[in-house]
């Protein structure tokens, strides 16, 4: 991605888009990068040994309502540089969620490149319950464990949201993607695209282990009690 933005790329007068990430700055952040993929791996790996009856008991009552279905859900995300990876999830939809989506798209709650709807008739029982807790979130730890996420940065999109970027938007994908991060204990489902956005930016100019810390916390505290979460 480009350091420097022409006169003609910065977003038109009375758009909320007004900061542009210095790419070199981002990068040559080496000791903080080091120190937070420790963090990441000593974390994830605590947190999967930890949390493995909690996996137990979610198999259990998915199975319970679709004996059918599987347990985890698999899809691709856009990381780093543009990077695309397999992100894991458990699976809160039900089993041809993805081609129930194109006659869905039209009710589509949030504007700009991503989908959400609060009703979505897609989602199961007990996928309600574990999105609400952000429960459905946990297999994640996975991703960070092997490198393709962090425990905490910008949401990791979807390619076809992706190509809808504008050139501001892409600056999302300047850092390792998140299971956490500012826009997600912020109010969530609750903010616009362009809100989200200009989260993940301020996350990526105020890097640091202390803002890191302080998202962990909350993010904590939002699975306790839900920010709107959905």
């Amino acid at each position: 991605m480009d350091k420097h933005v022409a006169k003609e790329d910065v977003p038109p007068v009375g758009k909320v888009k007004t900061v542009w990430v210095d790419v070199d700055e981002v990068n040559n952040r080496i000791g903080y990068q080091c120190v937070k993929r420790i963090i990441d791996i000593v974390l994830s790996a605590v947190g999967l040994v930890c949390l493995s009856p909690v996996f137990l008991i979610v198999a259990i009552l998915m199975k319970k309502e679709e004996p059918n279905g599987p347990i985890f859900f698999n899809q691709v995300r856009v990381g780093k540089n543009g990077k695309e990876f397999t992100m894991y999830k458990f699976r809160s939809m039900c089993v041809d969620a993805e081609e129930k989506l194109e006659e869905l798209l039209s009710k589509n709650e949030i504007e700009g490149a991503m989908f959400k709807m609060k009703d979505d008739p897609r989602v199961t029982k007990i996928g309600k319950y574990i999105r609400r807790k952000s429960i459905d979130e946990l297999p994640q730890l996975l991703n960070v464990l092997r490198g393709d996420m962090s425990l905490i940065g910008p949401r990791p999109p979807l390619p076809r949201e992706v190509k809808e970027y504008s050139r501001y938007d892409m600056q999302r994908l300047l850092v390792k993607p998140g299971c956490s991060g500012l826009w997600q204990v912020s109010g969530r489902n609750e903010t616009g695209f362009e809100e989200m956005v200009e989260l993940d930016i301020q996350y990526i100019k105020e890097q640091s282990l202390m803002n890191d810390i302080a998202i962990i916390w909350k993010t904590v505290k939002v699975m306790v009690k839900p920010n709107g979460a959905y």
